[in-house]
């Protein structure tokens, strides 16, 4: 267990598991929703942000934090004043973003190599204020999620009865998008901005493919992303990988047991 003397791993280890605990939490309801590409879509807004930042000689994680926010929120007016669809508005949005980040990208010309840093990821890199920051992310997730639980189901299951029913659907429907968002933009650090939507989806779509109910596809998403992140970062060191793919391609590999085991309930035992 060397891994744990070094610092930078220990970093990487704790924001990791803060993110991807936060990332299954908020995937489970966004897949339900049918909004599961919004974590692409932001993460196309979040390369426009970062992109922004460095021509602005401002922190990239600032800016990318108020574009992405911003245009989450945006996102959520545009369905609801317009009756644009929302993957329509979600691939309105990230289109115009990542074509922000490309246009500034090439007028400068002077940050192309660090900017696209980004779009990979650089978990060994995280500093301890992005670990503070991603621990406070994964408390007011689960917050969140723990004192709205009964409303956020019922409008994840049922949009419009939902609202006949006196619910605070747009709140929630907010509240939800801007907590995604800042996801987004912490989880670039760990498996970067090509990949990010793939610790949103992968792991919650592992959940409900063996869940018996809700609350049980919380958990076994939790705990996909979780032992992904953690497989990820050993293979990082053990094996010398790049630690985004590797956390990536494990969860694929949970995803893909996930199916043969609902599809053949005797490889996993009785559910």
């Amino acid at each position: 267990m060397e891994i744990l003397q070094f610092g930078f791993m220990q970093r990487a280890i704790l924001s990791g598991v803060l993110i991807g605990l936060t990332c299954s939490i908020l995937g489970v309801f966004l897949i339900l929703r049918r909004d599961a590409m919004i974590g692409h879509g932001l993460a196309h807004v979040t390369f426009g942000g970062v992109a922004l930042g460095l021509f602005l000689n401002v922190s990239p994680l600032a800016a990318a934090m108020v574009v992405a926010v911003l245009c989450s929120i945006f996102i959520i007016k545009l369905r609801e004043r317009t009756g644009v669809h929302g993957d329509t508005a979600i691939g309105i949005v990230s289109s115009a973003g990542m074509a922000l980040g490309i246009v500034i990208a090439s007028v400068s010309g002077k940050f192309s190599v660090e900017l696209f840093s980004y779009l990979f990821g650089n978990i060994l890199a995280i500093g301890t204020v992005e670990v503070q920051v991603a621990g406070a992310l994964a408390v007011v997730v689960l917050l969140t999620v723990i004192l709205n639980y009964n409303d956020l189901v019922f409008v994840t299951f049922d949009h419009e009865l939902a609202k006949t029913s006196g619910i605070k659907v747009n709140r929630l429907d907010t509240v939800l998008a801007v907590l995604t968002a800042v996801t987004v933009v912490l989880a670039m650090k760990v498996v970067g901005l090509l990949l990010v939507a793939a610790l949103i989806v992968i792991p919650a779509a592992t959940g409900l493919q063996l869940a018996v109910n809700f609350r049980m596809a919380i958990i076994l998403s939790c705990l996909t992303g979780v032992v992904s992140v953690l497989g990820g970062l050993f293979s990082a060191y053990y094996l010398d990988l790049p630690a985004s793919g590797a956390i990536v391609l494990l969860a694929t590999v949970f995803f893909l047991f996930a199916i043969a085991a609902a599809k053949f309930p005797g490889l996993a035992g009785e559910r």
